[in-house]
């Protein structure tokens, strides 16, 4: 709209008709217009908002009494509407004169944060908002006089979408996003964190991993850190401290010629390296002013966590008789975390690691159950048997078979479980023990590097995924849900026994704040009825099943043989509970089902479950590359619950699965049961996480994002991330499901939300053989980490399978993989995914 104040001796046909005394209008405007002329000499404003496709307004607000001048004009253009999380630029222009100041101002609509709001460009992220909604600016020109003029802009921001078009399934060996995504390499395996260690080499011959990355980044943790300072700040998106798992190693590509063995022993130097290359790392990240990431190498806050790390036991089980060894008599310490997959982080800063599968890293030999028979340990022998530790293991990588330098050194001896026959039975002279030690949930705080972690026996020992606190409500305990990832395993919560108190986000003790709300508490376990509903099974000594006459002795008890007590409370068992995350809007809780070949329709063995309402499908899925068809559910599938009444504390739920995995060129009435397409078909769903609530991602309608691990699917395309606006349970209906394996039909009604369709779509495809895991952003939202790991996992170094990251932007023939963190950036600054 354009005003033009000269033309003051136009007449609209509004012939004045009060017959009081007052002066008439035209006469004011001619008297305030020519005293302005005078005193100001001239200013005009036009202000333009470009962004998406916005729909602007803009008028004259000439309300001022200390002169302007003629000429004044004001005007506003559209160029499409705005969305949540998009960049929106406001510009003013000066004209006719001089201004001493201009400054931008929200007037009306849901409230930004203008960037630059003394110039003449301003910015600001559009909010997320429930409906489209108008949002109201003015731009305000002071002359040195005093005299000023403004104009107002309208912008109509419209409900949070997904804005990017899908990536197209892939087997190349990059990482591929959307058009106006950018993708930077930040932290590889091998770079050093501390300033003096030299550049790694990636030929083999570099040591001292405990003091550079670890193999296969995994679930992984931004944390705010004060832009000058060792505090955290939640708000900042500039500094901060990453935390990643490091789950396992690539063993060919860490030595020179791989792995080497003499008559069956290992090298010390090639073992110890090996298990550094495993556990955790925290690192201090900033992003520069030209918008790149980098990590400061020389940071005081760096710090490795490995499996040699000095660990405290808190919670019912610490100093229980199984958690007592040769290192530690009195069952409260150990060493280290392993096989750290899925994540978690807490409100009051701290980090939360999971122990998958640590069981494969253990030897027992044959024997060892007779010893503990004899020694009155029998029990012990149904439980190492349930977690998967059977006599004749000889443990991941062969490290027990080392002879190390050091005579007294148990690092290597600690990982052979076999009882001695003429040490005590108590366990504290050998390490028949050292399996109790590990399962758990592990806290540490990213902030005091010369903090001790601490182990939080309460909440359970299992294949632990995600550990994923659930909303935080002040004066309600908080919940935090969890998977135990193996096939027919069980999802859990754990709900503290405190009542949250917001105050206790910004204490400095954050470990003490962790005893708190970790180390008292309920453990349940889920029961996924087929009606839809849901029953939450504490696990609590003395309750029901769990008892002495059951084999059940205290709480400790039930906590270290937290599968045998779900087992006695008759449990859902599902298709490997994966990734466990919180919808910060609505507080549903999703988890991934990764896949399962023990799904069946007529079970044949012990080991396999029939198809149920929670778990419908058994089918072969067949492969265009001529290898035999993948069994079972072998795409997975994602299930979500929500608490009866909305709270963490309650003991029901109801559920329903979100989405199926299938190819989209599956049988819709028994696989691709979702109507997948090829924006979005996926299989093996794996990380899994929701936006932050402090940016529009986690606002509204939050976004999700779901990563893959797959070997189903990899016929058609490497393993990717998709992002999701998934709606809510119980938006779908109820649905049939026909499967058919080996010739047996069982058909089961389940529960399934609306087919995903636009709302789910495909944003990263990443190299060859790759998984991708671990995601978080910065709590703006406009960087987003992601891991990569274990590219070209099939190869080794006379047979290197893929040459990620080094050939990320150019060709790097010859270069050995990295499992690497990577981060994705909006080249307009905007909201990733959004």
């Amino acid at each position: 709209m354009t005003s033009n104040t000269t033309d003051i001796g136009y007449d609209d046909g509004d012939i004045d008709t009060n017959r009081t005394a007052s002066r008439h209008l035209n006469d004011l405007v001619s008297e305030r217009y020519s005293r302005r002329q005078t005193l100001m000499g001239g200013i005009s404003a036009m202000a333009t908002a470009v962004f998406g496709s916005a729909v602007l307004a803009g008028c004259n607000d000439d309300d001022d009494d200390t002169g302007s001048t003629p000429g004044f004009t004001v005007s506003a253009t559209s160029s499409g509407e705005a969305k949540a999380g998009r960049v929106v630029t406001l510009t003013g222009t000066v004209s006719g004169g001089s201004a001493s100041s201009v400054a931008w101002a929200q007037t009306s609509g849901t409230s930004v944060t203008l960037v630059n709001a003394t110039s003449n460009v301003a910015t600001f992220i559009a909010p997320a908002v429930a409906t489209p909604t108008n949002l109201t600016f003015r731009f305000t020109g002071a002359g040195a006089n005093l005299a000023t003029a403004s104009a107002t802009v309208t912008v109509l921001v419209g409900a949070p979408e997904l804005g990017f078009a899908a990536v197209p399934k892939s087997l190349a060996d990059v990482v591929a996003v959307p058009a106006g995504y950018t993708v930077s390499v930040l932290y590889r395996l091998g770079d050093p964190i501390a300033s003096s260690l030299a550049p790694y080499g990636n030929n083999g011959t570099d040591g001292d991993f405990a003091r550079r990355a670890g193999d296969h980044h995994d679930g992984m943790s931004y944390f705010g850190l004060q832009a000058s300072g060792s505090a955290p700040d939640a708000a900042n998106s500039t500094r901060g401290l990453l935390v990643l798992n490091h789950e396992n190693i690539t063993q060919a590509y860490l030595h020179a010629n791989g792995p080497t063995s003499v008559a069956g022993v290992r090298p010390e130097a090639e073992a110890l390296k090996e298990i550094e290359a495993h556990g955790v790392s925290v690192i201090e990240v900033t992003r520069g002013s030209n918008g790149g990431w980098s990590y400061a190498q020389g940071s005081a806050f760096n710090r490795r966590i490995t499996p040699n790390t000095l660990m405290a036991f808190h919670g019912p089980a610490r100093g229980d008789a199984s958690l007592r060894t040769a290192y530690s008599a009195d069952g409260t310490a150990g060493r280290g975390t392993i096989n750290n997959c899925a994540n978690g982080s807490t409100p009051w800063h701290s980090y939360l690691t999971n122990e998958e599968n640590w069981a494969g890293y253990f030897r027992r030999n044959a024997g060892d159950a007779a010893i503990r028979a004899a020694a009155g340990r029998a029990a012990q022998n149904a439980s190492l048997a349930r977690y998967g530790i059977a006599e004749g293991r000889t443990g991941n990588y062969g490290w027990t078979t080392v002879t190390p330098a050091a005579a007294d050194s148990t690092i290597f001896r600690r990982w052979n479980a076999t009882a001695s026959a003429g040490l005590p039975a108590d366990g504290t002279g050998d390490f028949r023990n050292e399996p109790f030690q590990f399962g758990w949930v592990v806290e540490i705080d990213p902030f005091d590097p010369a903090s001790t972690p601490r182990k939080r026996t309460a909440l359970g020992r299992m294949n632990h995924e995600g550990c994923q606190i659930g909303r935080t409500v002040a004066g309600v305990r908080p919940a935090f849900y969890m998977g135990d990832d193996a096939q027919n395993e069980y999802i859990y919560k754990f709900v503290s026994q405190q009542p949250w108190a917001a105050a206790d986000a910004n204490r400095p003790d954050r470990l003490a704040v962790g005893d708190k709300y970790l180390d008292t508490g309920t453990l349940y376990v889920a029961r996924f009825d087929a009606s839809g509903e849901g029953q939450w099974l504490p696990l609590v000594f003395g309750q029901g099943p769990l008892t002495p006459a059951n084999g059940f002795t205290s709480q400790a008890d039930v906590l270290i043989h937290t599968r045998l007590a779900a087992d006695a409370l008759g449990a859902t068992p599902m298709d490997r509970p994966e990734w466990t995350a919180v919808n910060p809007v609505t507080g549903e809780m999703y988890c991934t089902l990764t896949n399962n070949s023990n799904r069946a329709v007529t079970p044949a063995s012990g080991s396999q479950r029939r198809v149920d309402a929670a778990n419908p499908r058994a089918y072969l899925d067949p492969r265009s590359d001529g290898r035999s068809p993948t069994r079972g559910n072998a795409n997975g599938h994602v299930v979500r619950l929500r608490e009866a009444g909305d709270t963490s504390e309650a003991t029901s739920f109801t559920w329903d699965i979100y989405a199926f995995g299938a190819g989209s060129d599956l049988d819709p009435a028994g696989i691709n049961l979702s109507g997948l397409d090829a924006t979005n078909d996926f299989s093996s769903p794996d990380g899994l996480w929701f936006g932050l609530p402090s940016n529009p991602s986690g606002q509204v309608t939050p976004l999700m994002w779901m990563q893959t691990d797959d070997g189903a699917f990899t016929d058609q395309t490497n393993c990717m991330m998709l992002a999701a606006i998934p709606g809510i349970v119980g938006d779908g209906k109820a649905q049939t499901v026909t499967s058919t394996l080996d010739g047996q039909t069982a058909t089961v009604t389940t529960r399934a939300g609306r087919a995903p369709g636009a709302t789910l779509r495909r944003f990263l495809v990443g190299p060859k053989e790759c998984e991708i895991t671990g995601i978080h952003s910065t709590p703006d939202g406009r960087s987003l980490f992601v891991n990569i790991q274990h590219p070209g996992e099939n190869g080794n170094p006379a047979n290197i399978t893929s040459n990620w990251p080094a050939n990320q932007t150019a060709a790097a023939p010859g270069q050995r993989p990295r499992s690497s963190t990577i981060v994705i950036t909006r080249d307009d600054g905007g909201v990733v995914g959004l």
